[in-house]
């Protein structure tokens, strides 16, 4: 069985920015669960400008809840405002965006399995999933001085 675990301020938006784990360019991350075991991860993605995001295809199913700020998926016709659910189904692509009003943008996502990145012709960029959300966070991490014993309490 796996051990409970408990992230204090999880949504805190505003709280120590050292967590958030840099991505790209106006792009960060910051990590509440990374389920080796099981291959799933759940994180708060901050974005901090309009414009594509990234386009990616789920293996998995994704839910994500929006917390502040608005985005959406140029694939489809609804946009995500604070306070909505999402539920993406494994096996699409879509190209997320933000809006040009927008001027942070922070979701929470659950991610069963892993996504890839494509170009716009759906040629494979780069990968993503629990161990290489973990090896980010790890590097990140002991590169702003936070202990790997707060690394070892969210991974499962």
């Amino acid at each position: 069985m796996l051990a409970d675990t408990l992230v204090a301020s999880a949504l805190d938006l505003n709280g120590d920015e050292r967590l958030w784990v840099p991505q790209a360019k106006d792009v960060s991350f910051k990590p509440l669960l990374l389920n080796v075991s099981q291959g799933y991860f759940i994180n708060l993605i901050r974005v901090r400008a309009s414009g594509v995001v990234s386009r990616h295809r789920h293996a998995g199913p994704v839910h994500a809840f929006t917390l502040r700020g608005k985005w959406h998926y140029l694939e489809h016709d609804w946009i995500a405002s604070a306070g909505d659910y999402s539920f993406e189904p494994p096996g699409e692509t879509h190209t997320l965006v933000v809006p040009e009003d927008v001027a942070e943008m922070v979701t929470l996502f659950h991610v069963t399995s892993g996504y890839t990145y494509v170009d716009p012709h759906g040629v494979a960029l780069g990968y993503e999933d629990s161990f290489t959300k973990l090896e980010q966070v790890s590097r990140h991490y002991k590169k702003v001085g936070i202990s790997e014993e707060y690394i070892r309490r969210m991974v499962r």
